[in-house]
């Protein structure tokens, strides 16, 4: 049961990917617009210090494997208590901009928790250039957050996340008590700095970035907030409005909604985003056939299966060899909802699934829910992630919204009682997201919620996705009627936060309204559930009737490996195979590297030998020894050219 508003970081891959199709849910749409408004652009003329050299005077330096420079401000412990003088470190990435400077575009990641240095140069890459030349470009990691103070509990976050608290009838409220109870203790032990836990909510955060603002000088920036982002960037706007020239809010939580309306919401939308990836997989002839039974059969088969207990299943290890390896009812509520929040997730998902259904397979499953959970696939340790921090999650979280009751049990009964009619099997669980905050140290006592962003006189774009199911579509229309110059871009089906995802519709409006301050043409853009479905490998290779599509298939294996799809193209990453040898991702200079190891994929098929696949060109190769020690293939694809060559007797290929 993760925290279902922490950001969910994209790899290069999914910030280039467009989508294209004009599936979607069959939530609310708009009409199209061709209203234009413009608000001039902040002037390049104001008198401002160079920020190149305020960053020098700062001893500020390179964030580590970026071209963004990291300056570290000592900021007041409590903004709100000028008697209190104790300060906390909270670091900010700067790229100056390369030509005539406007301003600051800052962006606000999602989370609470995430580290946006970490992904400040992925991010800034999928910008229109013309961005970096005209804005100085600003991400920061919040307070807490990796390089602002590294508080983390990956230990504790892993073991609840994996409990097993639904039942046939509903949601098991003892199992699910202790469980808080116990994560909040051992969070908040395993975090190590308590003193700091009072002081971490988006309020302060909030404070963190006009001290920013003000030191580099900036009259006005350009914000745009994603995910938790939104929470920070609206929060900002209500408390500094005369400081925001622009405001851009991507998968927009709703500030008004009281925290069990809000919950009720996503556990919703999450349930209707996998129904809705279930319907696409319906209707889809491969995904079906994979399947082998209707989507929402299969599903709830393995339900069924899993509330009886944990199914094993031989896990292939990096190492070479198999190891017996458990799945619960819980891993599944962890990889379904943590596969909802994309196109391709969603197809990944589906992939799993089928294996499961189909052929008995939990090893998709198990692959999915390693990388969720950030587990080491060969030792089942817990894998630490600088860039993410489930303690932060959780501390804002119980900051930013009350819960009522006067007890931690009476606080931990209400989620009991305002849950009564969410559906268990459904992702209902995650109604449950802020359970731990019934038990936390600090927790928010002030039952009062945020006003209403008006927004007066700064103009306001809302981004939404109607298959999104983290910050559910309905929430970014309600924020965005009630602004006073807002636009709404809905994009049907569609990821979790859609600007720089490669959809060419949000992303040119949100450019234009960046640069011109232009109000968007457009109100809606097409989008996909899913995009696609890659049918799984035959279980033998004799379903092959030449080594070129054989060899095709492979590639395409290769590629929606949840280990290579999520693979950090840094570290080298050995993979045990499906049913045997190991494959290992290595990083080269221009293309990624790959080394089989008697790899095998399907029954008949034992590859040795390397290949690459250059991201630049689209080049994939495969060098791979098949069957006899000489009988050696050479497979490239090149866009959608395909040669293979092979030095193998004419029998060697038994397709």
């Amino acid at each position: 049961m993760p925290p279902m508003l922490r950001w969910r970081r994209v790899g290069v891959l999914l910030l280039l990917a467009a989508c294209t199709s004009d599936a979607g849910s069959g939530t609310t749409t708009t009409t199209q617009s061709t209203t234009t408004t413009t608000t001039p652009a902040p002037t390049a003329t104001i008198a401002r210090p160079a920020t190149d050299q305020l960053l020098e005077d700062l001893d500020a330096s390179l964030c580590p494997d970026s071209v963004f420079t990291c300056v570290t401000l000592d900021m007041p412990m409590n903004h709100f208590d000028a008697a209190d003088e104790r300060t906390i470190p909270v670091t900010f990435a700067v790229l100056p901009a390369t030509g005539e400077r406007l301003g600051a575009f800052v962006t606000a990641t999602g989370g609470p928790g995430s580290s946006g240095i970490a992904v400040a140069d992925s991010y800034t890459d999928a910008l229109d250039p013309t961005i970096p030349a005209s804005y100085d470009i600003v991400f920061f990691d919040q307070r807490g957050v990796a390089m602002s103070g590294g508080l983390s509990c990956p230990q504790a976050a892993a073991a609840y996340y994996r409990v097993d608290a639904t039942t046939a009838l509903g949601f098991d409220q003892e199992e699910l008590t202790s469980a808080a109870s116990t994560f909040s203790d051992d969070c908040v032990a395993e975090m190590g700095d308590p003193e700091m836990l009072p002081y971490l909510g988006t309020d302060q955060v909030v404070e963190d970035l006009e001290v920013f603002r003000d030191r580099f000088g900036y009259e006005q920036i350009v914000l745009y907030g994603e995910s938790y982002g939104t929470q920070v960037s609206q929060t900002y706007a209500v408390a500094h409005g005369d400081r925001v020239a622009r405001l851009i809010l991507d998968g927009t939580v709703d500030l008004t909604l009281e925290a069990f309306d809000f919950f009720d919401e996503q556990a919703t939308a999450f349930g209707d985003t996998l129904q809705s990836t279930l319907d696409y997989c319906a209707g889809d002839e491969f995904c079906a056939s994979d399947l082998g039974v209707a989507p929402d059969e299969a599903y709830d088969q393995l339900l069924a299966l899993l509330a009886e207990g944990p199914l094993t299943a031989q896990f292939p290890l990096p190492s070479g060899g198999f190891e017996e390896r458990t799945f619960g009812l819980g891993d599944l509520e962890v990889v379904a909802s943590g596969q909802m929040y994309s196109e391709d997730d969603r197809m990944m998902f589906l992939r799993a699934l089928a294996a499961q259904s189909g052929r008995g397979d939990l090893v998709p499953l198990l692959r999915l829910l390693y990388l969720s959970l950030g587990i080491d696939a060969e030792t089942e340790a817990v894998l630490e992630d600088p860039t993410y921090s489930d303690a932060i999650f959780y501390a804002v979280e119980c900051l930013d919204y009350h819960y009522p009751g006067s007890t931690p049990a009476e606080k931990a009964q209400a989620f009991f009682t305002a849950s009564a009619d969410l559906n268990p099997g459904r992702l209902g669980i995650l109604f449950f997201g802020d359970l731990p905050c019934a038990f936390w140290p600090n927790a928010r006592e002030d039952a009062t919620r945020p006003e209403a962003l008006v927004a007066p006189g700064t103009p306001t774009v809302v981004l939404g996705a109607t298959a999104d199911p983290a910050t559910p579509y309905q929430q970014g229309v309600d924020v965005s009627g009630r602004l006073e110059e807002g636009h709404l871009i809905s994009q049907q089906g569609g990821p979790h936060v859609i600007f720089g995802r490669g959809n060419e519709c949000p992303d040119d409006a949100v450019t234009g309204f960046i640069l011109e301050g232009t109000a968007p043409e457009v109100t809606e853009c097409e989008g996909d559930v899913v995009g696609y479905y890659i049918t799984l490998l035959p279980i033998s290779i004799d379903a092959f009737d030449s080594a070129e599509t054989m060899l095709d298939s492979v590639e395409f294996e290769i590629f929606y490996m949840p280990e290579y799809y999520w693979w950090d193209a840094v570290t080298d990453m050995p993979t045990g195979c499906n049913q045997g040898g190991v494959i290992t991702f290595t990083a080269r200079e221009t293309t990624d590297g790959f080394i089989l190891e008697e790899c095998v994929f399907m029954e008949g098929l034992t590859l040795t030998g390397e290949g690459s696949y250059n991201w630049d060109e689209d080049i994939f190769t495969l060098d791979v020894q098949i069957g006899a020690p000489d009988c050696i293939y050479s497979y490239q694809r090149s866009g959608e050219e395909y040669t293979v060559e092979d030095n193998c007797p004419t029998d060697q290929f038994n397709g």
